[in-house]
């Protein structure tokens, strides 16, 4: 991980005319970083927080679907009140 950010700048790069490779060699780095995002900052742990909750998500809404079927008269299972259901949106 021997990259040089230099030139690396807050989401596109910079707009001053240097020479990334040659400022890289002359500071004695492999080469220049290839994404300057990646270089001065990082999004992965809003993708990490959405995997999670989408996994969460999934996993909720297949219990909600288990409740459903087992309250239905076929298995009787569970019991809901009144409070927790409602009616259709189209007729009362």
């Amino acid at each position: 991980l021997n990259e040089c950010p230099l030139g690396a700048a807050a989401l596109a790069g910079t707009s001053f005319p240097i020479d990334r490779e040659q400022t890289a060699k002359a500071l004695r780095f492999e080469r220049p970083t290839r994404n300057s995002l990646d270089s001065v900052s990082d999004r992965d742990f809003v993708l990490e927080t959405l995997g999670a909750a989408s996994i969460a998500a999934t996993h909720l809404t297949r219990l909600a679907e288990e409740i459903v079927i087992w309250s239905t008269p076929g298995f009787d299972f569970v019991r809901l009140p009144d409070s927790f259901t409602t009616g259709s949106s189209i007729m009362p």
